[in-house]
């Protein structure tokens, strides 16, 4: 059996199947209210790692991760993204590393989220207008002031992890990975070599896996939804892989986090392990 914590950056301990944000609506009413409720649903079933980023709503998600947790319970980690910014020519978002666009958007979140540390802070991407070692240096003088504990990297290639870890202690990366989807097998690799927590987006890959016949298949064998297979499957599949499926309905919130509980026979498994990669 798979387990089911890790500790991120060898201290942050926190259960593996977490929940990510993205996709609570935010704007004021009923919407938002059931937004709030799945939040904190999300908490009552054992969630420990929530996922959010300024890019969501531009602070809007962390502010309403707040509003529904806040004082935070003892071992909840939030874990926000910066890096994309409304800087465009036209006030469109875009990648900006510089300096001072970081520094803002953590004091942002710092202060929507209401911390005075954001235990876990990620680069959302890595800006090639800046240089890497001006992006990762303003995180790493963040942390030495207090500001953050750990730090990590999203959507990120091994040559750009290699090169972080020459600036900073990565303590997690966030790539885009789920059972129909493994073109970043090689930065799990990575991550798996170095103890880096690993943070698959798109998990379930956006509902495709239904479609694959095989994936409904070891479903209805194990009395499961896809959907449980294939969280299950990222589970079993690296002792460093934390998935973090998102959704805003209470049902698809309960569907996802009972997939921990879900068992997958090894003869399961390597049919799964088998199916071809689209991309």
């Amino acid at each position: 059996m798979a387990s089911t914590e890790f500790r991120i950056g060898g201290e942050l301990r926190v259960r593996r199947l977490g929940f990510g944000a993205m996709k609570l609506p935010t704007e004021p009413g009923p919407a938002r209210e059931t937004s709030l409720a799945v939040a904190r649903r999300a908490v009552d079933l054992g969630v420990t790692l929530i996922d959010t980023a300024h890019l969501y709503g531009g602070g809007a998600n962390e502010e309403l991760l707040a509003g529904a947790l806040h004082p935070y319970p003892d071992g909840l980690l939030i874990t926000t993204k910066v890096g994309v910014a409304r800087t465009g020519p036209a006030g469109e978002w875009k990648l900006d590393g510089r300096p001072d666009i970081l520094r803002d958007q953590v004091d942002q979140a710092l202060r929507r989220l209401r911390v005075e540390r954001i235990e876990l802070l990620q680069l959302h991407r890595i800006d090639p207008e800046t240089p890497l070692s001006d992006q990762l240096g303003t995180l790493r003088d963040l942390q030495t002031e207090g500001k953050l504990g750990r730090i990590g990297l999203s959507e990120v290639t091994v040559a750009e992890l290699d090169q972080a870890q020459e600036i900073i202690d990565v303590a997690s990366v966030q790539n885009r990975y789920n059972i129909l989807d493994r073109e970043h097998e090689p930065v799990l690799a990575a991550c798996e070599a170095a103890g880096i927590a690993f943070l698959p987006w798109r998990p379930v890959a956006a509902g495709a896996s239904g479609a694959k016949t095989e994936i409904a298949a070891v479903a209805a064998e194990l009395g499961a939804t896809p959907t449980q297979v294939a969280l299950a499957w990222l589970l079993g599949h690296s002792s460093v892989i934390l998935p973090i499926p998102g959704t805003a309905r209470m049902d698809h919130l309960e569907e996802n986090l009972a997939a921990v509980r879900l068992h997958l026979p090894q003869a399961h498994r390597d049919r799964l392990d088998r199916l071809p990669d689209p991309a």
